[in-house]
């Protein structure tokens, strides 16, 4: 309207002035339309594009303000993936306003996978408000797979894949090796997706609930007859509580018997027990060596001493000869029974062999 006003007013000026410059009043005039009509031009251009998706969220009962429209834009805000899912969630049943879903957009939410989880919860009977879905979203959780999980369970491997082993292993009691995979059956628990442990826990407990209940049996024959025993025990333990899931089931999928840690380990023992007693009995030897060294060294320093004695002996019989305390007929006896004794030495040695 304040448009086609300043018109009129400009069109009665035209009107009202001189004769004489009515060429010039003309010229201005037609610049002053062209300007007018380039920038009405150039607006509905822009604007065509919200008028058609304003028209479209009309027609579909989803309505959408072009003002909201154009305010949208000037957010950096996508209007076109506003008004679309605001129509799949009107289609579904579901009125979400759009600035809900434009301050979603704009906390950096998937505002698509979270109308699509909406309205897929809404069709499984499943209780899932706005703030809860945005919550999950801006969590960093994926919301759809979330819903979809909730409705049919899925299968978690146990061991994973990602961990590169094959199987759990576990030993019985009696010393038996057993190898073990199971299949956890799941399900989303919503109302703990936000902060509720994920995937790996429910995996790390389970693991752990098999190695216990095997190694709890007397031997590993009872465990093979009877596996779901384990499935019973694990899945009384309640593995789920504090995580994001709700154990369904555990089946166990395969079971093997593995290598008798027993035996090898009492063999290990063996052999440690060998060696240990080998270095005492080297040492025992080392030491009986040593001392037959040191007793074989006395004997040769008293060997010495006796030879330093007999040194002295003639010394002494020179002496005693010379003081007369020795006469020559008892230096004759003593000498006769010196070589008696020696000779008889000789007679009890044993013949050396050639």
């Amino acid at each position: 309207m304040s448009t086609e006003h300043a018109l009129r007013n400009g069109f009665t000026l035209l009107a009202q002035a001189p004769t004489g410059s009515g060429s010039n009043f003309n010229i201005i005039f037609w610049v002053v339309l062209a300007i007018v009509g380039l920038i009405g031009f150039v607006m509905l251009i822009v604007i065509s594009q919200y008028i058609q998706l304003a028209v479209q969220a009309w027609l579909s009962g989803a309505p959408v303000s072009l003002l909201k429209l154009v305010m949208m834009r000037l957010r950096k805000v996508s209007p076109t993936e506003i008004v679309f899912n605001r129509i799949s969630a009107k289609k579904a049943g579901l009125d979400i306003d759009s600035d809900q879903l434009e301050s979603h957009f704009l906390a950096g939410g998937n505002i698509e996978r979270v109308v699509r989880a909406m309205i897929a919860a809404d069709k499984a009977k499943i209780d899932l408000p706005w703030d809860r879905a945005t919550a999950i979203d801006l969590a960093g959780r994926d919301i759809l797979d979330a819903v979809k999980t909730s409705v049919d369970p899925k299968v978690i491997d146990c061991p994973s894949v990602q961990s590169g082993r094959q199987t759990i292993d576990a030993v019985a009691k009696d010393g038996i090796q057993l190898k073990a995979r199971a299949r956890v059956t799941v399900r989303t628990n919503i109302a703990r997706l936000v902060g509720g442990a994920t995937e790996e826990t429910i995996i790390a407990r389970v693991g752990e609930g098999i190695i216990s209940t095997i190694g709890s049996a007397e031997d590993h024959k009872s465990v093979l007859e009877n596996p779901d025993k384990i499935s019973k025990t694990v899945l009384a333990k309640g593995l789920d509580s504090g995580t994001a899931f709700e154990i369904l089931s555990i089946d166990i999928a395969d079971i093997d018997v593995g290598e008798n840690i027993g035996a090898n380990l009492q063999t290990a023992q063996a052999e440690a027990d060998t060696k240990r007693f080998q270095a005492q009995a080297e040492q025992r030897r080392a030491l009986a060596v040593a001392l037959e060294a040191e007793h074989q060294a006395e004997a040769e320093k008293n060997r010495a001493l006796v030879v330093l004695a007999e040194a002295e002996i003639p010394k002494a019989i020179s002496e005693a000869l010379r003081s007369g305390n020795l006469g020559l007929m008892d230096y004759y006896k003593m000498q006769n029974i010196m070589a008696d004794t020696s000779m008889r030495s000789s007679l009890g040695k044993p013949e050396q062999q050639s």
